[in-house]
Parts: C-alpha cells; structure tokens; sequence
C-alpha cells in the first residue's frame, strides 16, 4: 500500500474525530506497566544463578508432587546447593479432553481458537521437518502422522509452528494455535527434490555401483538442515516460558558419510569433527534459549534384508559377501543416521523416538505440561568459557529425571546473539505487544475495481500516545507497520509510514475517550490462508502496541460459493435509544453487553440464479461458540435479494441478539449461507468472526 493512502486514512480518522459526541469526562490513569514473572526466563545462566529445568516420570507419567530436598544436583561431579526450586504447570486448570472435543454433539472442533496472551499457561512446540533429510516414502508418513496429530491431540492453549528446513524463512511469526494455519501448513509439506535421500529410505542394490561410495553425503545440504534448526530456536528464544522443538527427519547422522562402506572388517569413516561441533553448537543455542530439541527417526521400522529390487552378480562366493555387505551396510545407516539427532536430544534433555512408526508426537506433548526448575550459585571457576557438565538426580526411586546435559561457561555479557528490533518482534511474535492498546481486526473482501484485498480496521487509545501541544492543536508522530503473512512466513505484501495525527483541543478530548481508528487495504492477490499483523510506534517514548488476524482468502474464480469477512459493529448508532451501549464504535473493537444488538454486514458471492423467481435464493443461518462448545443457535432465515444489482456480489446486513445470560468472555459467531438455488446438496459457504461479552 502507498503513503498517500494511508494518510489518506490518517485524514479521514481527524474527521471522525470531529463528528464524535461532545461529553468531556474525566480521563482515567495510564495502565500500570506489565509485570515480568519466572515464565519469562527458565534458563538462566549468569554470574548470581545457574538455573535448568528438568521433567520427572514415572511409568512415563509426570510426577508433580516433588520438593526441593527430594533432587541433587551436580556441577562436573561437584554437589550443588539448590538455592531455588519451582514446579511449573502449563496446562490450563479447564482444558476439553480429546473425547469430549470428539464425541460432544455441541462441541465444534472447527471453532477457531482463542489468541493466546503471553501469560496464559500454554505448551511452546516448534514442529521442524527437515524435508533436506527426509525420503518420499517418510514425508508421506510425516503428513499423515501431523495431520492426526493436530485433529486429536492439540488443545486451544498449545502453541505451535509446522516448519520446513528447506524453505529459508523465518520462524517466529508462524506460531500460533490456530488448528486451521497448522493444517495448511501440513498441506503444503512435499518431497524435495534437493533432499539427501532419495525416494525410499533404504535404495535397491541396483542404483549404485559395486563399491558402495556412490551413497555419499552431501556436505552442504546438512548444514543448510543446521541452519535452519539455529533460525528456529533464535525465533523460539523470542518466546517466553519453556519451548520443546521436535525435529522429524531421515538423517542427521554425525559420521561424514550417510552410508559408510562396511566390508568383511567391518571398517567405517568414524564422526567428522566439524559436524560434531555444529550439532552442538545447535544444542548449547538451544540450552540458552530454554528450548528442548526432541528428535524424530522417520525412518520407522525399517526391513534390512534382501528385497526383489536388489541385484548382484558374479559367483556364488561374491554374491553371498556381496549380500552380506548390503545387510551390514543397511543396518550401519539406520544407526547412523539417527546419530546427531539423538546427540542433540540428549544435550537438551530431551529423548529420541526410533524405531517407531506412529513418532509418539503425544508422548512428547505430554511431557511439555509441566517441568521442575532446578538453582543454585555458581562459582568464580563456572565463567571460564569451558564445557560443563550438568547431573541431577532425584531420591525417590522408580522415577526418571531428564535435563541438560551441560553448558558452555559464558557469562550473560559473553552472549553474542544479536538483538533484534523491537518492531520486527512485535510484528512477528504471536504475541501482541502492549505498551499501546491496539485493538485490530483483518477481513477477505472483492470488488470489480480492486478484486480480492485484505482490509484492516485499526484501533489505537490515544491515552496510550504522546501528544505534543503546540499552537491549539494536539500531535503525536505515529509509526504503522502491517505485515501479511502467508505459507511458511513468507512476507506477502507490507506497509510502513509514518504520520503525525494533529487534533483539535476538542478534538483531542474525545479522542481520549473514543481512540483513533485507522483502515487500509492490502491486495490478496492468491487465495490462501494469511496472517495479518500489524505494530503501532509512538514515536516519542518507542512504546509499541501490535495485534495480529488470520484471513481466509477463498478462490472466487472456481465459481463456487463463497463469503467474504464480516463487519461487526453495534447497533447504538443507528437511532435505537433502547440499545445497550457497546464499547467502542470501529469494527477493530469487538465488545459487546449481554442483551444488546450485534449489527453484521459482509458479501456473498457466486451465488446461483433460481430460475422460478429470477433472482439468488439464499439462507442464513448462525451458531455462537465459546470455549468450542456451542452456546446458542439462531434459526435458517431467507436472504432477500430482491433489490441487488449484482447477483455475483451480493450485500447482506442483519441484526443478531445476544442472550441476556451470556456470561463474560470471548465468542466466535458462525454464520453459514446456503445456497437453497440448488435442490439437491445445496453448496454452502461459512464465515467466523469472533467478539468478547464484557459487563
């Protein structure tokens, strides 16, 4: 989007102002600035504390009821005092079990879920395919396996990101709890063809020479999977609390051949240093990070013996050793391939899962509900830029206890990892910054002149903005960026401008009681699934406020029927002086009183003509969720498109009554439209929007 026409709407937000009500209340104090917890730092190595966390189970349970004197912790063999201790909980105390989510009749699992806050209790995962190492035949499992496992095991408080090795994107803005994001990016998950294993797992004796080094390894194509498990784990330092990262791949072996020759001595290459050392420089990144690295082997149960594709030659003397050397060699890879996976696990205090063929990905979900935090002092000696080891222990018996392996001894002032900028931060992470109250909503909609755009409603509290008075007018210098997202965080489209909005005294009154409201449109120019986000600048004190949507975008071109987003106000402002007041007039601002009016308005389109009146025959009909339960249903009514001009495009409005018995919190609103043109399996299109009840 160019400057002028966000200007333009920095314009038109003064002229609104203007037309605002005249009451001049008093101004409330400023929020009281947010308070930092334990959540925000689990790790934590420094000159006053070395603190780790540690899972313990028991049958693989978790075991919650331990105390402080209950472990032991050591330094390089060296008992240590254990200065401070914690038991952390991230699952929520009313969570929906996977069987009441499947087997409730008024239990929608397709409800979007509800955006987490930075403090709400959550379990981080970082989901990595390395489609570098992975065959065509495990990438088929890998779908398949992530597909049931974010239908039936993810709950609404995971946090959670799909990412591929071989596509050079960053990571952090892909996290999210939004079942529908992550199933795109399952979608999208292919075969590639720059892997470093081919089709199968193990390839047919036929399509490589006699001697076997024709299976070498492709250097440069580890490293890239490296890198990209580095980019990862920087992204998920960004977030607060403790992170796991599961990594589902063929081959991270730490030999410098993926398929050594075995012979009758049963000789090998042995481990690359260099390779050792960037696996574990990826684990100690991890380690200060509070990331736990769970390593997937996708190679499964995998038969070693003879196949029909298998092929030899020569006498029976050298076919047999010829078939023994296939048998060695085969068995050779599956273990070394999983070698660095299971190093990097290990130093993270995660585990590895091999010789599996259904990943045990709830296994590993599981564990991340809960975790000890383990401090004690550390000496002078422990800052000498050496590796060390890390033991803990716990007394009681038939327990399993799992951390760090260790940590490389460098002060907080030692740490090299760049900072990265507050604004790219607020616009990535999936939470949003709130120095500046910013309430925000992003929609699909289409028209003949611009075709399809994504359009933002923006809200911001002046209160929150620094306001300079200078000759009878009020400014503060405001910075907007927006930012849309698509498949694997690739950046589709984006803005930035700087403007100063300049208010009147009275002006400026009201917009402390009423904020500022800003719209701008960005092109979708593909259908597809997006992340919107944007971040607002003061530009006097840098305080940041940012808010992000998810936007379906659908492909009207297939001629199928279709829906575009839905504008959501109250109904105060259409003349009823009995209407319940809402909380904010722009679309941006969602709150709503129980018993009062929701005014909706949204498009239809590529409807179908019913030839017996000559005009579109649709229905409506509505279903308000809350926690994925549905809470009420509002009966099939006719759309009347008697008085539309166009009958691809047609406007519909409507008036919603919300119960006088709904109880404070957040809602989404389904809204189904039917097209009753078509006798038998009428097509039928479905829009969300969400909205709080507040009293």
């Amino acid at each position: 989007m160019n400057t002028k026409a966000l200007l333009a709407s920095l314009v038109l937000l003064c002229v609104a102002c203007q037309s605002m009500a005249q009451n001049k209340p008093a101004l409330p104090p400023p929020p009281p600035a947010p308070v930092l917890t334990d959540r925000d730092d689990v790790v934590r190595i420094n000159t006053n504390l070395v603190q780790i966390d540690a899972t313990v189970t028991k049958d693989g349970k978790p075991v919650s009821d331990l105390k402080a004197e209950d472990f032991e912790i050591f330094e390089d063999g060296k008992r240590q005092t254990i200065t401070s201790f914690a038991y952390i909980s991230n699952n929520p105390k009313t969570t929906p079990s996977t069987a009441t989510t499947a087997t409730t009749p008024d239990r929608d699992p397709s409800v979007p879920a509800t955006p987490l806050k930075p403090d709400d209790p959550r379990r981080t995962l970082a989901i990595v395919v390395d489609d570098l190492g992975l065959s065509a035949e495990s990438m088929s499992d890998v779908r398949n396996q992530l597909r049931k496992f974010v239908a039936e095991k993810l709950q609404p408080h995971d946090l959670v990101a799909i990412i591929r090795t071989g596509s050079q994107i960053g990571a952090l803005q892909q996290f999210t709890n939004d079942k529908r994001l992550l199933n795109r990016a399952v979608d999208q998950l292919r075969w590639n063809v720059s892997s470093r294993v081919g089709i199968n797992v193990l390839r047919p004796r036929s399509e490589f020479g006699p001697n076997f080094n024709e299976w070498s390894y492709n250097d440069q194509n580890f490293y890239d999977s490296l890198t990209a498990l580095k980019t990862v784990v920087d992204a998920l330092a960004e977030l607060p609390g403790r992170k796991a990262m599961m990594v589902l791949s063929d081959s991270l072996p730490v030999q410098s051949q993926d398929y050594p020759f075995v012979g009758s001595q049963g000789s090998f290459t042995g481990y690359s240093p260099d390779r050792y050392d960037a696996l574990q420089r990826v684990a100690e990144r991890a380690i200060r990070s509070s990331v736990v690295i769970y390593s997937i082997d996708t190679q499964g149960v995998q038969p070693t013996g003879i196949t029909a594709a298998d092929k030899f030659s020569g006498n029976v003397q050298q076919i047999t050793e010829q078939m023994n050397s296939l048998l060695a060699t085969r068995s050779r890879v599956l273990f070394d391939r999983r070698a660095g996976g299971d190093l990097i696990s290990r130093q993270t205090g995660g585990f590895q899962v091999r010789n599996s063929n259904d990943y045990r990905l709830d296994r590993i979900l599981e564990e991340q509900g809960s975790y000890y935090l383990l401090g004690y002092r550390p000496t002078d000696e422990t800052f000498n830029h050496k590796f060390h080891r890390i033991t803990a222990k716990v007394k009681r018996s038939g327990m399993t206890l799992r951390t760090r392996h260790g940590f490389y001894g460098y002060t907080e002032d030692d740490d090299v990892r760049r900072p990265k900028p507050k604004m790219g931060i607020a616009l990535m992470s999936p939470f949003a910054a709130q120095d500046i109250n910013v309430n925000f909503t992003a929609l699909f909609t289409n028209d003949l002149t611009e075709g399809s755009v994504i359009r933002s409603f923006l809200f911001l509290d002046a209160k929150d903005l620094t306001f300079v008075s200078a000759n009878d007018k009020h400014d503060a210098n405001i910075e907007l960026h927006g930012v849309i997202f698509g498949n694997n965080g690739a950046v589709v489209d984006q803005i930035r401008h700087t403007g100063v909005v300049s208010l009147s005294e009275k002006d400026y009154e009201q917009a402390l009681i009423e904020g500022i409201r800003i719209r701008f449109d960005m092109p979708a120019k593909r259908p597809g699934a997006y992340q919107v986000r944007v971040a607002a600048r003061d530009v006097v004190s840098s305080r940041l406020g940012s808010a992000g949507h998810v936007v379906v975008v659908p492909n009207l071109n297939n001629k199928r029927l279709a829906v575009s987003g839905i504008v959501l106000r109250g109904v105060t402002d259409v003349g009823d002086p009995d209407a319940k007041a809402v909380a904010g007039v722009s679309p941006a601002v969602r709150r709503f009183s129980p018993d009062s009016d929701l005014y909706l308005a949204f498009m239809v389109y590529n409807a179908s003509i019913d030839r017996a009146v000559g005009q579109a025959n649709l229905a409506i009909e509505g279903k308000l969720f809350r926690d994925g339960k549905r809470v009420h249903t509002y009966p099939r009514a006719t759309i009347d498109a008697s008085n539309q001009t166009d009958p691809m495009r047609i406007f519909v409005t409507r008036v919603v009554r919300l119960g006088a018995d709904l109880e404070p919190g957040h809602y989404y609103l389904r809204l189904e439209i039917i097209d009753q043109a078509v006798k038998e399996k009428p097509p039928m299109a479905i829009q969300w929007v969400d909205f709080e009840i507040v009293k």
